[in-house]
């Protein structure tokens, strides 16, 4: 049995057709959503990667103060003790020199360049060159192994070719821009909406990009015999702003859902749960427990944050979590219901749930007793954290779950 972790950073949710777009084509990634269990709601609770990763390896939750109250071993040395073979591969610097690391037989290294412009084609672009270096170490890959796979994704160079960006000018619209750099920053309040729109085209001409990639991956697989015993789980780190909320790529890293949900699609080489989904809440803890119990061991190790999702892809259970917590900087803090959002920042910010997908109508000041009681939560969950007793946690109260009538 094997499994490969893809993980593509900075890659918005609201850019998949899985998950509701239509402007842009991906008939790979459609695909592969198909093939799939589809998450609709899986937030990362940090988009600090030192941090989130202590979530996805060993199922520690990001809003451990410093760090967790004990060590614990990782996924891959968990599975390296049962005879797996283990390799992270990576383009991220801070990946690559994450302590957590140590615990894979083999690392990769993927060298990022230092400038880049536009490729003349597929092949030439960076993240062409990543997938050929997975497709090159799935040709000798050792008997049972993990690959974990981070690619810095949309957060890397933008150099997809410039045919790809033109796709989504219609006419009328400016020439998509020509640049390669990541953009970045904080909207003014009269910013320029053509300038936006540019943006929207290259960051589309990058997932168009990825879809050609995931393509090649795919069809390399069901060609191997790897097919038959390998699971694919394809996610995201973080997701990308887009002039929601008015910023655009890494700049303040608000905790709103443009930068806080992810894609999360599991590909079983049996079909298990292929074509279907589930809208219940889930976070990267809850992906070690996961597949350490496809893999058929017991994960006694992980905490109350993280649980196994099989229960949810072999439909034994509607939902694991009523709330998920999320910590970003500057003390920020958030709290997701199946019916809210609340963010605390500078200001408290309250948004129904799933209705207000992109949090544009802020309800606090209407709703201000949800609001406390959601701060309050924040708070609760915070402290049953760092005492290791969140399955000691109250259920919540009505309203929070089912919102107002």
């Amino acid at each position: 049995m094997n499994a490969i972790c893809l993980v593509i950073d900075r890659l918005h949710v609201g850019y998949l057709g899985a998950y509701g777009n239509t402007w842009i084509e991906t008939p790979m990634l459609d695909r592969l959503a198909f093939e799939s269990f589809v998450f609709d709601q899986a937030w990362i609770d940090t988009p600090r990667l030192r941090e989130l990763y202590r979530s996805y390896w060993q199922a520690w939750h990001g809003l451990f103060h410093d760090k967790p109250p004990q060590e614990r071993p990782t996924l891959a040395e968990v599975l390296g003790r049962e005879g797996v073979h283990t390799t992270l591969m990576t383009d991220e610097p801070l990946i690559a020199r994450h302590r957590l690391a140590n615990g894979f037989d083999e690392f990769v290294e993927i060298a990022m360049p230092e400038q880049a412009v536009l490729a003349d084609d597929v092949d030439a672009t960076h993240l062409g060159r990543c997938f050929t270096e997975v497709l090159s170490w799935l040709e000798t890959a050792p008997g049972s192994f993990l690959l974990w796979c981070h690619l810095s994704g949309m957060g890397g160079w933008w150099d997809a070719p410039y045919a790809l960006r033109e796709r989504f000018a219609e006419p009328g619209d400016p020439p998509p821009p020509c640049w390669a750099e990541v953009p970045g920053g904080i909207l003014a309040e009269d910013y320029d909406p053509d300038m936006l729109l540019g943006v929207s085209q290259a960051y589309a001409g990058q997932v168009a990009l990825l879809d050609v990639c995931m393509g090649a991956l795919m069809e390399d697989l069901r060609e191997s015999p790897l097919a038959e015993e390998t699971l694919l789980a394809f996610l995201s780190a973080r997701g990308f702003p887009l002039g929601e909320h008015r910023r655009v790529g890494p700049c303040d890293e608000a905790i709103y859902g443009e930068l806080m949900q992810i894609p999360m699609m599991l590909r079983f080489p049996d079909g298990t749960g292929a074509s279907s989904r589930s809208s219940a809440l889930v976070h990267p803890a809850d992906l070690r427990p996961t597949l350490l119990e496809w893999w058929g061991y017991d994960d006694r190790a992980s905490s109350a944050s993280g649980k196994s999702l099989m229960p949810l892809i072999e439909e034994e259970a509607p939902w694991l979590h009523d709330r998920l917590c999320l910590k970003g900087p500057d003390g920020q803090r958030a709290i997701r219901t199946p019916a809210w959002y609340f963010r605390r920042g500078a200001t408290a910010e309250l948004f129904a749930k799933p209705d207000d997908r992109w949090e544009v109508n802020n309800v606090a000041n209407r709703c201000q007793e949800v609001a406390e009681k959601l701060d309050e939560e924040v708070e609760r969950f915070e402290q049953h954290l760092q005492s290791g007793t969140l399955d000691d946690l109250p259920p919540l109260n009505e309203i929070l779950l089912s919102g107002l009538e």
